[in-house]
């Protein structure tokens, strides 16, 4: 068999030449969350409750457009995708029943990826559990399993969700995420991790309802597994591995009061029930509950709110529910529709009484405290052990990617039959105040990271004023969360398989004026805390198909993706910018021992290089599609599309991109010479180093770069009807061919001046005389790079 294209060595990845490889990757795509026949995004009504009959085939995309997407995103250096799929895709109709159009269509959109050359794992994909109850992730038959009724979450608030809000245009930023502490999550998720603990009673087709959801979402996700290793050329040359399960939650285990709300709980917005006063509306008691918005300092209450359900219940009704709807038998010990915790004693609903208000917070029958350490350490490694052996059982080569609580410590495994030396740790990072008040504020931000381990009397001592002091905070946490994977998990690779920013600043002003600098300082101080942390890589979120400036992703009003349709043209091509090769050997005036060389890049006279690294050139003879009439632009793509190495001969031991200067630099220790059919190649995108104003500076050996057309053909049911030929991936690439030792290469390309980037408008003469550095925007520079693709 022949050797994986990427396997783990301690806590570095590396290529079957030993080369170190650095993932750079982007998760694909928003669209998963939500079916695509018939379409429903969250802002849609119709058809929201058709749960059984929706198709999620098409998704990420269309088969005929994966070419297209896959060859943007390469063009734009990724090299790897966090691949989205839900349990609702797959196990829609009902418990057993999978849809097998839909593994067939992942396994050829898979295809399609490897014919680009990416590094693919799996992501089983999940946010408040599901669209049913405000996210994303299961089916509604699950809802039904655990007793609950998702037509009453509205009216009893056991959940807020976008598509029965009254206008769903209205619906509040960032509500969703609150989903967490209210009724449905927190009672699901308690049931899925601790079912066995705190709900003993409820059992269906003779398990406890943790055992039960477990098994079907484990069986659907090994099911898919299974599909795609007997496809026989995905495992080990695409696809690396599969994640865990995204941000798990613990529900209310661990919950310290019942009667009050968590002063841990940092997102409180809107409404802000107790997780009793949860309990009393989702029987449908009328409360008054606490009020919150979020200010400038974070949340803070805003006043009270009365929720009255009127009588209805968030728990199904007997009267009208029938269970061999599904096919499943409820055990006698489990009354449905009635709440399952005053069944289990934690409050007298005759009395509306609390009974136990610390019930989660203890092992019922041992007598543990139950915090989120405990959490992790059993109820989360319960299920990942079951997870694991699963997917390898397949596979037995597959890289697990275990991903804990974010932010929370994650679990001890450390020197124990856990710490698989296969394995990636998965976190994720993201900046909450600029997420949630969608503003980049570029005076103050805080140590979110250092008061969760309350290293700060007061959270006003983490406050970290100025924008150079932001950057370095975010680096500094995500250092820190590598630092907490070594000594708890082992040594493990750490990828940030989510870290992100919200496009819709400012009330969406960039939508209005083309102005994107405050998402692109955003972005860029997101990148350099990864490539500042010591981290293998990250996936960044999100690319969206559908994105559009209304709805954002289509999902709660999240408006994260890179990509937009609806963003500006690109212009026209500028003639006196070629795309070509340009190579220097300067050994001759610097041996490999590390004597400093530094020359400019020399004028351009050699012609562009095709390469069949990944997949065959395009003939010559082929018609080439026609350009798009209205291609689409770019969002801040200066911050996003950057250097970055991709693989390196030795150890990587640093490495980052100065935007404001435009350098790029890098350092390496290797214990022997470069090969020469296998250098280090680190990604330089054209737009930042064109040519003619870059200039590459070594520690020693010899260096080229040159442009890599990693050309596509596709037929058939691979690139559209009638054998249409799909977009080709030109990379620029700097190839460094060094000695043993300690080796540094420093990358200089145009710096612009300050305002930022260029891009002339519709009705600017392009052939005026402009400043060095301003009349060369971000379009022009890709315009030529991908000149002879004809699909942008």
């Amino acid at each position: 068999m022949a050797p994986l294209r990427l396997h783990i060595a301690g806590n570095r990845l590396r290529d079957p030449h030993n080369r170190e490889i650095t993932l750079h990757g982007i998760n694909v795509a928003g669209d998963t969350k939500y079916p695509a026949h018939p379409p429903v995004p969250s802002h849609e009504k119709e058809h929201f409750f058709d749960g059984d009959t929706v198709s999620f085939v098409d998704r990420p995309f269309p088969l005929s457009e994966a070419p297209i997407h896959f060859a943007r995103l390469k063009r734009w250096g990724y090299n790897s995708i966090r691949y989205l799929f839900t349990w609702e895709a797959l196990e829609h109709a009902g418990p057993g029943k999978y849809d097998e159009d839909f593994c067939r269509h992942t396994v050829e959109v898979l295809r399609v990826a490897k014919r680009y050359g990416f590094h693919v794992f799996m992501d089983p994909h999940q946010d408040v559990w599901s669209r049913f109850t405000g996210g994303s992730g299961a089916p509604m038959w699950t809802i039904y399993a655990c007793g609950l009724d998702p037509k009453k979450f509205a009216v009893t608030e056991a959940s807020l969700v976008q598509n029965t809000w009254p206008d769903p245009a209205d619906f509040p930023k960032m509500v969703w995420a609150t989903n967490y502490q209210r009724l449905a999550c927190q009672t699901i998720f308690t049931m899925f991790f601790a079912g066995k603990e705190f709900a003993p009673n409820c059992v269906i087709d003779g398990k406890n309802i943790q055992d039960y959801l477990q098994d079907h979402f484990i069986a659907v996700c090994a099911h898919l597994a299974h599909r795609i290793h007997e496809a026989g050329d995905l495992h080990g040359e695409t696809v690396i591995g599969y994640e865990s399960v995204n941000e798990p939650n613990n529900g209310f285990v661990g919950h310290p009061d019942l009667a009050n709300v968590p002063k841990n709980q940092n997102l409180r917005k809107y409404t802000c029930p107790t997780g009793f006063q949860a309990m009393l509306t989702g029987s449908g008691r009328a409360v008054e509950m606490d009020t919150y918005a979020f200010g400038t300092f974070g949340p803070y209450k805003s006043g009270t709110q009365l929720v009255d359900p009127k009588g209805h219940t968030a728990w199904l009704d007997p009267a009208s529910w029938d269970d061999t709807k599904y096919g499943w038998k409820r055990a006698d010990s489990w009354q449905l529709g009635s709440d399952i915790w005053a069944q289990h004693g934690v409050w007298n609903p005759k009395t509306d009484e609390l009974l136990k208000p610390q019930y989660f917070l203890q092992h019922p029958q041992t007598g543990e405290k139950m915090d989120t350490e405990f959490f992790l350490n059993n109820n989360f490694l319960y299920y990942y052990r079951k997870y694991k052996t699963a997917i390898r059982t397949i596979w037995p080569e597959a890289i697990m990617l275990m991903q804990p609580q974010p932010f929370e410590i994650p679990p001890d495994i450390k020197g124990t039959a856990d710490d698989d030396p296969n394995m990636i740790f998965a976190s994720h990072f993201y900046d909450g105040i600029t997420l949630i008040t969608k503003k980049w504020n570029k005076l103050w931000n805080v140590d979110v990271l250092g008061v969760l381990r309350g290293r700060y009397l007061s959270p006003a001592f983490a406050l970290k004023i100025g924008e150079g002091a932001i950057r370095r905070c975010f680096r500094d946490q995500l250092d820190e969360i590598r630092k907490e994977g070594e000594e708890h998990m082992g040594e493990h690779p750490l990828i940030f398989t989510e870290i992100g920013i919200p496009y819709d600043m400012d009330d969406a002003y960039a939508y209005r004026t083309g102005d994107y600098s405050s998402q692109a300082a955003a972005i860029d101080a997101n990148f350099f805390a990864v490539e500042g942390s010591g981290a293998a890589g990250l996936t960044w979120w999100l690319y969206t198909v559908e994105n559009s400036h209304r709805w954002g992703d289509n999902w709660n009003g999240e408006d994260l993706s890179i990509y937009c349709r609806e963003d500006r043209a690109l212009p026209p091509p500028r003639s006196d910018l070629t795309a070509s090769m340009y190579y220097k050997d300067e050994s001759d005036e610097s041996d490999a021992s590390g004597q400093k060389t530094k020359k400019d890049i020399p004028s351009y006279s050699m012609s562009r290089t095709n390469t069949t690294t990944s997949s065959p050139s395009t003939s010559p003879t082929q018609t080439q599609p026609q350009q798009q009439q209205n291609p689409p632009g770019y969002r801040a793509a200066q911050s996003y599309i950057r250097p970055h190495p991709t693989f390196t001969h030795g150890t990587l031991l640093a490495h980052g991109f100065d935007l404001k200067t435009c350098s790029f630099s890098l350092t390496l220790t290797a214990t022997s010479p470069t090969p020469q059919e296998y250098p280090t190649e680190i990604f330089l995108p054209a737009f930042h180093f064109p040519q003619g104003k870059t200039s590459v500076e070594i520690s020693g050996g010899k260096w080229e770069v040159l442009t890599v057309d990693d050309n596509e053909t596709a037929s058939g049911n691979g690139g559209g009807e009638g054998g249409e030929a799909a977009a080709a991936a030109p990379q620029q690439l700097l190839r460094w061919w060094h000695g043993a030792g300690e080796q540094k290469v420093v990358v200089k390309g145009l710096r612009r001046k300050k305002g930022g980037l260029y891009v002339p408008r519709r009705d600017e003469d392009s052939d005026s005389e402009e400043e060095d550095g301003e009349g060369e925007g971000l379009l022009d520079s890709y315009w030529e790079m991908g000149r002879n693709c004809k699909v942008m």
